[in-house]
């Protein structure tokens, strides 16, 4: 039988709700993604024990760990009646948590992120209080405008790597390329993700691309997106070591397929099949720089 809404949440629930809250597969893959850009890409001649054990690097990451999940929370805090349309059987707050301890937990996250960037350098900490504040500002005010809202959080996941170029200052270029296939390649997902829910994002007025522009045109805009891309990665090749041409490259086949699918994708099933395809594309984009 289903829980009614008004029953008191097990200790099970609470902790179960908690971590769909918190989306803890995309904190996973977020940690993976800086370990790998570190080990990898700035300092591939550390031995791998080193860097996996290094206390400024597992800083960063718990401290992105902990905006991210605060973003999370935050996010679905604004949107919980809109996510009863669009989704209700993944509402947590209200439902496993009560709003007032969603936003406590929320504020917790927050000052615990930039307190453990702080104890990595003054720029990790000033970088952390931004994300926090732009990811309030997004839940608060931009998520409901065209584009602005998909593009701030695309910068937001951009900016878990750029971090680590900006602490280490080795190897920039090929840390912000990667940063900007994770943006790309987010902003894509972001705009996808509008396309799924634009039942329930026109009841509540948000102005979503799809909304104002309708699907048709929204496509055409990721299309230009992907391009661009690779566009700017073939000028890049210019500057950076050959070898990144042998790590993206591979990536061309399910980005293409990526493509193939968006353009016959006209259901909510089809949309929602692409926000999940673009989490493999990036997992694989990640898994490349293991052979830098």
């Amino acid at each position: 039988m289903p829980r009614s809404p008004k029953a008191k949440p097990t200790f099970q629930e609470f902790v179960t709700g908690f971590f769909r809250l918190v989306r803890w597969p995309n904190l996973l893959l977020l940690a993976l993604t800086q370990y790998l850009v570190r080990l990898s890409l700035i300092s591939p001649e550390q031995p791998w024990q080193e860097g996996l054990t290094e206390g400024t690097l597992l800083r960063i990451v718990l401290a992105t760990a902990c905006i991210a999940a605060a973003g999370y929370i935050i996010n679905d805090y604004y949107d919980v009646k809109i996510d009863l349309i669009n989704k209700p059987g993944r509402v947590v707050i209200g439902r496993y948590i009560k709003r007032r301890w969603a936003m406590g937990i929320n504020l917790v996250l927050n000052g615990l992120g930039i307190l453990l960037g702080l104890t990595v350098s003054l720029r990790v900490g000033v970088i952390n209080a931004a994300a926090v504040f732009l990811l309030w500002f997004y839940s608060n005010h931009l998520k409901r405008r065209p584009f602005w809202g998909n593009l701030m959080v695309s910068l937001l996941t951009a900016l878990a790597l750029v971090v680590l170029a900006v602490q280490y200052r080795r190897h920039e270029e090929e840390v912000y390329l990667y940063a900007l296939f994770s943006f790309c390649l987010s902003l894509v997902r972001e705009i996808i993700k509008d396309m799924e829910d634009v039942k329930g994002d026109a009841t509540f007025g948000c102005q979503t691309l799809p909304i104002l522009w309708g699907i048709r045109k929204t496509k055409t805009l990721l299309y230009g997106i992907l391009a661009l891309f690779f566009l700017i990665l073939a000028a890049s090749l210019t500057v950076l070591p050959p070898s990144m041409l042998y790590l993206f490259a591979p990536l061309s086949l399910p980005m293409g397929y990526l493509v193939y699918r968006l353009v016959r994708a006209d259901t909510r099933q089809d949309f929602a099949f692409l926000s999940q395809y673009c989490k493999v594309v990036m997992l694989l984009g990640v898994l490349t720089m293991v052979w830098v």
